[in-house]
């Protein structure tokens, strides 16, 4: 630990400055959320008929979706690990699917008509996928968080109660759902952003539980296991906002935007999901959770696309 790092530390291990730091990361989310609801209210978030009204639907029933799945933690206390493997495999189905068929498919066809070449688009949409990739790669480095299985991951300076890491873990892989969503709808395109939206609320469901019901085993009350799973699904909408502000206004950005929400994505998938669901010996029924996830995915969004 460099000497910037320990002094860091030393000074927040003071109960006042804790509280300081405490009240301080307080009022700057605050002061995030305000700004990014500014954003939302400037380009028609209040008119279901604009792009920002519409991720802004779609991303609140995701994290809606995310709630509802999170209630039944209030009764259940613990899922045997095979059946939390399978939910969270189908999770891992329906996100591949939908970075395929609802991302960068259709950021491929905008693409070709915005640069009048299919391989141009087909470029552009590559560009954001890797520039997603690794978005969520510094996001991983640079936020302390932790998940039930894999231990912490982030700067160990920062001392956080464990359920705050959970927090942030869970938001890393909400975040780019909501983009994701803002960045369908941004294009005024419903054939996009319905399905996508729907996939994602569909996938949020079954994750809520899990989330929940990890909460629970790190002796939180269900009513806190429950509130907390629900309130991170707010970081779908903060994600939809930020997708469409950055991609509504220059006609290049929404292919590349297709493909950075698809690159945030399969990164989640990869990195997150996958490693979770194989650490515990049940790798063929969470391969067959993500393989039934990606055929509901890719029915779903044939019948809405």
């Amino acid at each position: 630990m460099n000497t910037a790092a320990r002094a860091l530390q030393d000074y927040f291990a003071d109960p006042r400055h804790a509280a300081t730091l405490k009240f301080g990361s307080g009022g700057l989310a605050l002061a995030l959320l305000a700004a990014l609801l500014w954003v939302a209210w400037a380009q028609g978030g209040t008119r279901l008929d604009t792009p920002m009204g519409m991720a802004l639907a779609g991303s609140g029933v995701a994290a809606l979706a995310t709630a509802l799945g999170a209630l039944p933690a209030l009764f259940i206390r613990k899922i045997s690990t095979r059946w939390e493997d399978i939910m969270l495999g189908f999770g891992a189905g329906v996100m591949a699917a939908a970075a395929a068929f609802s991302l960068i498919l259709p950021g491929v066809e905008a693409g070709a008509v915005i640069l009048g070449s299919r391989p141009a688009g087909a470029a552009i949409v590559a560009v954001g996928l890797v520039l997603g990739a690794l978005f969520l790669l510094l996001a991983d480095k640079a936020l302390p968080h932790e998940h039930p299985g894999a231990g912490r991951h982030g700067p160990g300076w920062m001392q956080l109660r464990r359920v705050w890491l959970m927090v942030f873990a869970i938001a890393l892989h909400n975040f780019p759902e909501g983009m994701a969503i803002g960045v369908g709808f941004s294009g005024g395109d419903t054939a996009v952003g319905v399905p996508l939206a729907a996939a994602i609320a569909l996938q949020d469901i079954p994750e809520g539980l899990v989330v929940a019901v990890a909460l629970r085993t790190v002796a939180y009350a269900p009513w806190q296991a429950a509130a907390i799973a629900a309130l991170t699904g707010l970081a779908e909408p903060l994600g939809a906002i930020i997708g469409v502000a950055l991609t509504s206004g220059f006609a290049p950005l929404y292919p590349a935007g297709l493909g950075f929400a698809a690159g945030a994505m399969i990164w989640v998938v990869s990195h997150e999901i996958i490693p979770e669901t194989h650490r515990k010996g049940h790798e063929q029924a969470a391969t067959l959770g993500l393989i039934g996830g990606f055929v509901v995915m890719m029915m779903l969004d044939t019948a809405l696309g």
